[in-house]
C-alpha cells in the first residue's frame, strides 16, 4: 500500500480569493459569519469557528475547464490561515461525517470511472491508497457525501 498525503487548497489559490479575485465563475467571494460546525476551511482543513467571518466561493480544484471539472461552493477562513501540513494525518474537516465520496482522477483530471465510492472516513486512508497504487489513477479528491462539495485531495 502506497503512502499517500492529504493536501489543501493551495496558498495562491487562497490568498487570490483574500485579495479579491474571482472565483471560478467570475465573480468575488461573498462573506458570511460562521455559525458554527459546518463551514470547513479548504485552506487549514478546519472548520471555521461561529462568528468568524467566512468567505463563500466557486472553486474549481482543476487546471482548466473541462466537462469533468467539477466546481462548487467552498468556504475559506476570512483572515489569514496557515495551509494544512500534517499531509499523512486524516484532516480535521474530515472528522465532521461518517462518510465521504472519495474518487480517483487520470492524469489528464478526468474522472476513472467506477473509482467514486460513499467511503467510511476512518477507511479513506486504505480506500486512497489502493486507489494510487493503480496506474491509471494520478491522485484523488475526497467530497462532501451529502453535497458532493470538494473537501481535499489526496495523492502519493
Amino acid at each position: 500500500m502506497s503512502a499517500i498525503r492529504f493536501s489543501a487548497m493551495p496558498t495562491a489559490d487562497a490568498e487570490h480569493i483574500r485579495a479579491g479575485g474571482a472565483d471560478a465563475y467570475g465573480s468575488p467571494a461573498e462573506t458570511m459569519i460562521s455559525d458554527g460546525p459546518g463551514h470547513p476551511c479548504r485552506h487549514c482543513l478546519r472548520n471555521i469557528d461561529a462568528g468568524d467571518e467566512v468567505l463563500v466561493f466557486a472553486y474549481r480544484p482543476f487546471p482548466e475547464p473541462q466537462p469533468y471539472a467539477e466546481t462548487g461552493p467552498v468556504f475559506l477562513h476570512k483572515r489569514h490561515c496557515d495551509r494544512y501540513a500534517a499531509s499523512e494525518v486524516l484532516p480535521p474537516v474530515l472528522e465532521t461525517s461518517r462518510d465521504f465520496i472519495v474518487r480517483g482522477y487520470g492524469k489528464t483530471d478526468r474522472i476513472v470511472y467506477g473509482t467514486g465510492s460513499v467511503t467510511l472516513k476512518d477507511d479513506i486512508p486504505a480506500y486512497a491508497a489502493a486507489l494510487l497504487d493503480r496506474a491509471d489513477i494520478a491522485y484523488v479528491h475526497v467530497r462532501s457525501a451529502r453535497n458532493n462539495c470538494y473537501q481535499c485531495r489526496i495523492d502519493k
